[in-house]
């Protein structure tokens, strides 16, 4: 019986944490044969090197993407992209894949798209079909416009990708998949967030059995001459605030610099609260941090995924996940100090939320899997109206 070889592309430890439950549907599903890929900051010495995390949860890598160029700029980021697409074609030459997963979107999704365009190799697009703010709104459609098959996380996402003239049938309602981890996170075992937190961290310490705040937020790319300001306003929030604060740093995108200065700022100031600064988390930890905190302050869009189904309190800050749906554990402020610190303390007298299934119930990697073991769709495409 021919298998289907399946290359899943991974570009950032969030890529790892929503495909792994697809991956180990993947590799058990005998009509299937997984292929990975990793890139960006997966594979960086002064990001921690991720191969050995995959290669503990059993996996294999087939092939590495160095295509990050040093420079926190719009220019860079797109010579980044650049190297991104012709590396991937070189793995895709020598891997020959019938399909490739790419997820989401950012600037490097598209890349990995196009040259799975030019080598003749299926796509399969996770989380298409939503709205956002900045570049990511975009790449994520344009992504798209380019897959065959589509694994999106709600109703209202397929009906958008559908509209964009795809074909029903290749459109399947999957939920996100890294909600299929929860399951199996305990939630309350904060000594390994502690000791992750302790290896990883800089600055103070943050006493996780008392009242803290998770800050983090990426730079919006479209307003990039921003970043520095919208950094400043939510320093100030920590400041009035004085809640010690775990805050993870943004995305390797333009503008993500700018989040240092404040950050060092408050870690020297002996008035402010504690700041424990880490670079990224295993889903798991990050799952069981997110848990245990008062509050979540920021533009992630984990706050509306991952904070639905775990009915975490979240401060959603400025314009990047604007238009993407939302539970009702989200309030919505502009990004200054005011309305955040507003919020926030409206959302530490509400406590915990319900847990809302509006991306999903957690077996979308089941679901993934049995979509790439049917027939794959032809390689052309047309726009179905």
């Amino acid at each position: 019986m021919a298998t289907t070889k399946v290359l899943v592309a991974l570009t950032t430890r969030g890529n790892y944490a929503k495909m792994k439950s697809t991956m180990r549907a993947v590799v058990a599903d005998e009509r299937l044969r997984l292929q990975v890929t990793i890139g960006g900051g997966l594979v960086l010495d002064r990001y921690g090197r991720f191969a050995p995390i995959l290669m503990q949860d059993g996996f294999t890598i087939d092939g590495e993407l160095d295509y990050i160029e040093d420079g926190d700029t719009l220019h860079a980021m797109a010579h980044s992209a650049s190297r991104c697409l012709s590396g991937f074609a070189d793995t895709l030459g020598r891997l020959a894949p019938d399909v490739v997963v790419i997820v989401a979107d950012r600037y490097e999704a598209l890349a990995l798209a196009q040259a799975a365009v030019c080598m003749n190799v299926r796509i399969a697009h996770v989380e298409g079909g939503e709205v956002s703010g900045s570049i990511d709104e975009r790449i994520r459609h344009a992504v798209t416009k380019l897959a065959h098959l589509h694994f999106v996380a709600n109703d209202e996402a397929a009906r958008r990708v559908c509209r964009m003239g795809e074909v029903p049938e290749h459109v399947h309602v999957v939920g996100t998949p890294s909600l299929d981890q929860l399951a199996d996170v305990n939630l309350n075992d904060l000594e390994s967030v502690e000791r992750v937190l302790g290896e990883r961290g800089t600055g103070p310490l943050v006493d996780l059995r008392s009242d803290f705040l998770v800050v983090s937020h990426h730079p919006v790319v479209t307003r990039i001459a921003d970043a520095a300001q919208h950094y400043g306003e939510i320093a100030k929030v920590v400041r009035v605030m004085q809640l010690p604060v775990v805050w993870i740093l943004p995305n390797l995108d333009a503008g993500a610099a700018e989040a240092l200065g404040p950050i060092t700022s408050l870690q020297r100031d002996a008035s402010a609260p504690p700041v424990r600064c880490v670079g990224s988390l295993p889903f798991d930890v990050y799952a069981t941090l997110l848990h245990h905190a008062r509050c979540l302050i920021g533009n992630t869009s984990s706050g509306l995924r991952e904070g639905a189904y775990l009915g975490i309190p979240v401060v959603n800050v400025g314009t990047r996940q604007q238009g993407r749906a939302r539970a009702c554990n989200v309030i919505d402020v502009p990004d200054d100090c005011e309305s955040i610190v507003s919020a926030a303390r409206q959302q530490i007298a509400h406590g915990r939320y319900a847990r809302d299934p509006l991306y999903g119930d957690g077996r979308a990697g089941q679901r993934i899997a049995a979509a790439l073991a049917s027939p794959l769709p032809p390689l052309e495409k047309t726009i179905a109206y």
